[in-house]
């Protein structure tokens, strides 16, 4: 991770914004998706797939301009994924920019019911040609209510598509009364404290909700704190102080850490590599703000893979502290604040 060379340039400017769609079999992903394409909000999007008949636009279709790329009414570009991820969004942003396809300004990507999130994630990130032209915005998670609380106890994928969420869903609530709900959305803040959890039926919600979730700019303000999961608006998560953790679930948790003293960025990216390089399968995803020598610097990671840091302009309040969301299986808290107390001792030595 070289700091100096990534913030010579402002690293998000005209990327175009990833929302990767997941959940298990059954959650609802067809619906939430089938409810944004007949949103006017969408016509600028270009919406990843892996089945086009599955949603039933067929009576929307206006011209295919190629095997897997689908021109709707509304503008939206309808993608299935013929051959991986990497092609299809590489098919995607050449056409947009030979002017084959209309122009689009953002992409939502469904993952399949038993996809694990994170090598799409480490997908976006590593590969040169996309983390030029594209940027994560955000990761949404649908539970299904009914299946959820077996799915969650008993699949491994289930859970990783909660703890790596920025935002959850929770679907199908009609078909549970409000106490299995609330239990629910309890078992998934004992997996990710930092997401926000709201329900939704019938996919019936704007596009905003799932949009613009990301970090979009080095210039601070309160959508800063937002994507750190800070400042949240009232009503917009729900929290539990003491969440109900049963069984293997508890292997998988969200630790919340702060640091006072500032850091260099060489002690930083010690610990940090030193950390996924033993534990990167276990570290789920990282979050947070740095404190380097003074200036604050936004990071995240998923298992071994980071991405390029953001220097902000300003701090977004004035808590200056280092503030740190880390999603883990297996590893203790304590393990981690003593791996970084000490590359701070080491350097301040």
């Amino acid at each position: 991770m070289n700091l100096l060379n990534s913030l010579q340039r402002e690293p998000l400017a005209g990327k175009l914004p990833i929302t990767l769609i997941t959940g298990f079999l059954g959650s609802g992903k067809t619906t939430l998706l089938a409810h944004l394409l007949k949103h006017e909000g969408m016509n600028r999007a270009a919406v990843v797939i892996n089945e086009i008949g599955e949603i039933g636009i067929d009576h929307d279709l206006v011209e295919v301009s190629s095997e897997n790329i689908t021109l709707l009414a509304n503008g939206c570009i309808c993608c299935t994924v013929r051959t991986d991820l990497q092609e299809t969004l590489r098919e995607l942003f050449g056409k947009r920019r030979a002017g084959e396809i209309p122009d689009f300004d953002r992409v939502i990507v469904e993952t399949t019911g038993l996809a694990d999130p994170a090598p799409v994630v480490q997908t976006l990130v590593s590969d040169t040609m996309l983390s030029a032209h594209y940027r994560l915005d955000g990761i949404i998670t649908l539970v299904d209510a009914l299946n959820g609380p077996a799915q969650l106890a008993t699949q491994p994928e289930a859970q990783k598509q909660v703890a790596l969420a920025d935002r959850v869903l929770v679907t199908k609530t009609d078909l549970v009364d409000a106490a299995q709900t609330d239990e629910l959305m309890a078992r998934i803040a004992a997996i990710n404290r930092s997401a926000t959890i709201r329900t939704v039926l019938h996919g019936e919600i704007d596009p905003s909700e799932v949009t613009g979730i990301g970090l979009t700019s080095s210039r601070a303000g309160p959508h800063t704190l937002r994507f750190l999961g800070e400042g949240r608006e009232p009503g917009s998560s729900l929290l539990f102080p003491k969440p109900p953790v049963a069984g293997h679930m508890a292997d998988i948790q969200t630790l919340s850490m702060r640091f006072d003293k500032p850091f260099s960025w060489t002690a930083f990216s010690a610990a940090m590599e030193l950390l996924t390089s033993m534990r990167g399968p276990d570290l789920l995803r990282v979050k947070g703000i740095v404190n380097v020598d003074g200036l604050p610097v936004v990071v995240q990671c998923v298992q071994h893979i980071f991405h390029p840091p953001v220097h902000l302009d300003a701090w977004p309040s004035a808590d200056h502290a280092t503030r740190l969301v880390f999603i883990t299986r297996h590893i203790r808290e304590q393990a981690i604040r003593s791996l970084f107390s000490a590359v701070g001792d080491v350097a301040d030595a």
